[in-house]
């Protein structure tokens, strides 16, 4: 059966598309160089500073299915131009909050908006790009827009900060807006074909309910070191919502989340792969902003300057990784990606950050490039193991997947963190125990406890801290290492076995 004729106008349909897209991905990551500045200007403990970064990506992963099948019902151009427009609302309300709070709750409205745009963006994408070639080459662009925005997100928050103060991370989203809204509504098709049915809300709600009590507990467990009487009955409470979440969708007749989606092999190893890549890049990100500017004393702009070769390397990967899928196959792009980013996280988890020379430099292109490659093939993965009537349901499982992934590896990089930088954090003597244990939940409260205490203990206290991040920045890259490469074996299987389920279809 040939093929439908080809949109003649599919390739600025990409364009608006990816546009579109551009504030959100970079909303995920402008945010970390900026963690310093936010945290001692707003006086934000470590729990609110975790909050504050990933709210964001987390109710996001719980709002994208919602949203993707709202857009299927009600119109992919209508959900996208309205996303557009509560995005901006939003980031004006968040450059402005006086608080942690209120920051926090700006940056829920920053998720809605956000969660409105990205599986519009994907099925978008699915449907106006039948051949697979194109379609390979269309999701590898689009794969640069989410790398390298994810990657110059820290560039732009250190230039501004380098000018203006912390809320222009955030307002620098509006002219983006007011360029962005005119160009989607002039080029985003108006004719859609709607799916029929009713708009499941309390699914909805079920979702993202479970899923932020799920994270809380994780959260007040172990970063907050709530006790077990509050956290247990929150993960109980999280864990029974996701579950008759997902009963609903297997005994429903118009599910929101296909979940038969999940049996695809292809489909599995994307997600998995989605997850775990974005997750392990947010964290990674988020551990060397801090260490480059609490322990090497660099400011927001040369924190952000120091990661250009992530940056620069993760906008090639995705065209690279469209061209490689399709001359050498899908499993050994992304197995062979995946194992580069373990070899690359394992140089810099051994790397003296006060000496780089140019190894340093060659180990964040290799993980920009490898990761960006990782990720696109994960896009491949899923959307061309997905027909087009499933584009909506295939974009958000994977517009999920990332957020989750992001959301997970920056609540789980920073729970980590913080209990490995309490047990190398060696005191001088005579701080007073209050300060002391302020000082152990993370480095940003070391600063803010040696403010309080006379110049010299002061000095001793901030020198302490920094030898303890250092030894923390090499634990927590050395186990996104490991992440990486236990990843690239279980792709490698998952992948064959998907090959072997399409050619016994055959």
């Amino acid at each position: 059966m040939p093929l439908p004729r080809p949109d003649p106008n599919r390739w600025l349909v990409l364009l608006a598309v990816m546009l579109a897209f551009l504030p959100v991905v970079l909303d995920m990551t402008i945010l970390h160089v900026a963690v310093p500045t936010l945290t001692q200007a707003l006086g934000a403990s470590n729990t609110e500073v975790l909050w504050i970064i990933d709210i964001y990506p987390l109710l996001m992963a719980g709002l994208l299915v919602p949203m993707g099948t709202l857009a299927d019902r009600v119109g992919t151009r209508r959900i996208l131009l309205a996303g557009l427009a509560v995005f901006g609302l939003a980031s004006a309300l968040a450059a402005y909050a006086p608080s942690p709070a209120l920051l926090i709750a700006a940056r829920m409205l920053l998720a809605v908006g956000g969660a409105m745009i990205t599986p519009c963006v994907l099925g978008v994408i699915r449907r106006t790009f039948e051949d697979p070639a194109e379609r390979g080459l269309a999701l590898g662009l689009w794969g640069t827009v989410g790398a390298a925005g994810a990657a110059v997100g820290p560039l732009i928050g250190g230039a501004l900060l380098g000018h203006f103060w912390w809320g222009s991370v955030f307002l620098i989203n509006l002219p983006v807006m007011l360029f962005v809204l005119p160009v989607c509504w002039l080029l985003l098709p108006r004719q859609e074909e709607l799916s029929p049915g009713r708009w499941a809300i309390g699914q909805a709600v079920l979702l993202i309910l479970g899923m932020i009590a799920t994270v809380y507990a994780i959260k007040a467990g172990f970063g907050a070191k709530q006790p077990v009487a509050v956290v247990l009955p929150v993960l109980v409470l999280g864990v029974a919502l996701l579950s008759v979440f997902a009963r609903l969708q297997l005994l429903s007749a118009e599910p929101m989340l296909d979940l038969s989606l999940f049996a695809r092999p292809a489909i599995l190893a994307g997600i998995i792969m989605a997850i775990v890549a974005s997750g392990a890049l947010a964290g990674v990100e988020l551990t060397l902003a801090q260490e480059l500017q609490y322990v090497l004393d660099k400011t927001p702009l040369q924190a952000g300057v120091f990661m250009i070769p992530i940056m620069v390397a993760a906008g090639l990967g995705g065209p690279v990784a469209g061209w490689l899928s399709e001359r050498f196959g899908l499993r050994p792009v992304a197995c062979l990606s995946l194992a580069i980013s373990a070899g690359a996280l394992a140089g810099l988890a051994a790397t003296d950050f006060h000496h780089p020379g140019l190894v340093v430099p060659v180990l964040l292109v290799l993980l920009g490039l490898a990761l960006s490659i990782g990720l696109t093939a994960s896009s491949i993965a899923i959307m061309g193991a997905a027909d087009a009537r499933e584009a909506g349901a295939a974009g958000s499982l994977e517009a999920t997947g990332y957020e989750l992934g992001s959301g997970l590896g920056i609540t789980l990089f920073g729970v980590f963190m913080s209990v490995v930088f309490g047990r190398h954090l060696v005191l001088p003597e005579g701080v007073p125990e209050p300060l002391a244990d302020q000082a152990a939940r993370s480095i940003g409260d070391v600063y803010i406890a040696a403010r309080q205490l006379d110049a010299d203990q002061g000095a001793a206290v901030i020198a302490a801290g920094k030898a303890a991040f250092s030894a923390t920045h090499s634990v927590l890259l050395t186990t996104a290492a490991l992440l990486m490469g236990l990843l690239a074996v279980l792709v490698f299987f998952l992948l064959a076995q998907g090959r072997r389920a399409v050619a016994f279809q055959h």
